[in-house]
This record gives structure tokens, sequence and C-alpha cells, in this order.
């Protein structure tokens, strides 16, 4: 989740802490909305389920201690907590800014550079071009519940230790289960590790295990 934030991708940033606190010092672009008051604010939220989230707090205990409110109210998909907290936060430099905060979530997706349509993506999928390589980055034990035929599975976290098995002289196709994983992939491929023709879905994919699948975009 701080990957998100420092790489300014569109992310709704909740402070939970006091409203006297957040102002005093906070991640720049967050909303104020104390943890006391969360309760109550459901319809301060983004209607768009599929919206990523941070939450954070002065620490981790109290940012899950939202999340489970917030998990209540339906099926938000991408959502996560600030490990640390704010003083964490702080102390490892990241970004900060003071005074006046919204205190009302207003969410804008945009398209991410890479990102592809949902049509490009089954056509792909069902055609398996052979310079094409689909890269499947969800964790182990997710993939291992069904893969699209011919993808290959290397977890987000394995990619570096890994990029000798992704090919350079094809295109590489990246999907995870939402589309949070598979954007840091293709960050990870394209300004780390120099791979020039590089896309991602950015939509939920289900899988089983004969290698059908189900694409939705909310």
């Amino acid at each position: 989740m701080k990957e998100r934030i420092k790489r300014d991708i569109p992310t709704v940033i909740v402070d939970l802490r006091s409203s006297g606190e957040a102002k005093k010092g906070h991640i720049p672009t967050a909303v104020s909305i104390p943890i006391t008051e969360l309760t109550h604010a459901v319809d301060k939220f983004p209607k768009d389920k599929r919206a990523p989230m941070v939450l954070y707090s002065y620490d981790t205990k109290s940012a899950i201690q939202a999340y489970e409110i917030i998990s209540i109210w339906g099926n938000y998909t991408n959502i996560g907590v600030l490990e640390g907290g704010y003083d964490q936060w702080v102390s490892e430099g990241g970004q900060v800014a003071k005074g006046y905060m919204p205190t009302k979530i207003v969410y804008e997706p945009k398209p991410r550079p890479g990102e592809m349509s949902l049509d490009e993506f089954k056509k792909i999928a069902e055609s398996k071009p052979e310079n094409v390589f689909i890269l499947d980055v969800r964790d182990t034990d997710e993939a291992e519940s069904g893969m699209l035929v011919g993808a290959k599975n290397i977890p987000t976290q394995d990619i570096k230790a890994k990029a000798a098995e992704i090919p350079k002289d094809k295109t590489i196709v990246i999907h995870c289960s939402t589309g949070a994983r598979a954007d840091i992939a293709h960050s990870i491929l394209t300004n780390e590790l120099g791979y020039k023709n590089v896309k991602f879905l950015n939509a939920n994919i289900k899988i089983d295990p004969n290698g059908r699948y189900e694409i939705t975009k909310d």
C-alpha cells in the first residue's frame, strides 16, 4: 500500500486520527474521517467498491479496527492499512502536508500507463499468440486453484528474483485477481528491470481449475 501512495497511483487515503491531529500533519491528499466517527460515515465512502483505499492512524492496530468496520459495509475489494501508521510514514521520509483536509471521499479512477482493455485481454487469453507471455502475479496458493492456460505464475514479490524467467523479446501481459498487484508488477518490470512492452489487466478475474475465467470491472 505504501508503494501505491509513493507512486501517486489514484488511491483513497483515509486519516483516522482526530481532525485536530490530522491537520497538524498528514499524508498529502488524505481525507479526514476520525475513527470515532467511522460507524456513521458510510455515505462518505466511494460507491465504487473497487476503489483502492489505504487506512492509517497512529498505529497499525487502530487502522485494522477501522478496516474491520468498513468490511461490514460490503464488498470493498481493494483496501488495506498503512503498516506502522503515520509516525512510521514520517520516520521513513514520507511526504507530509499540513492544514485543511477534505472530509468526504471523491474517487475518480484514471487509466494507468500500461493498462489494457478487457476485450484486448480476453482476445489474448483465448488466442494465446506466440509473441505474448501471460504473467500471473497472484500468490502461489491463489494460482493453485486455477490458472489461465499457458500462463506463468510468478508472485509480485518474486519478480526481481525470477526476472530471468520472463522473456524480454515478447509482449508481457500481467494479471492478478483485482489489478492492484498487476499494476505494481508492471512498474517493476518497466521502471526497474527495463522491459519495454508490458501491459496489465486492471479488473477482477476469477479462474477455475480448468482454466475457465470470468472478468468483471465494477
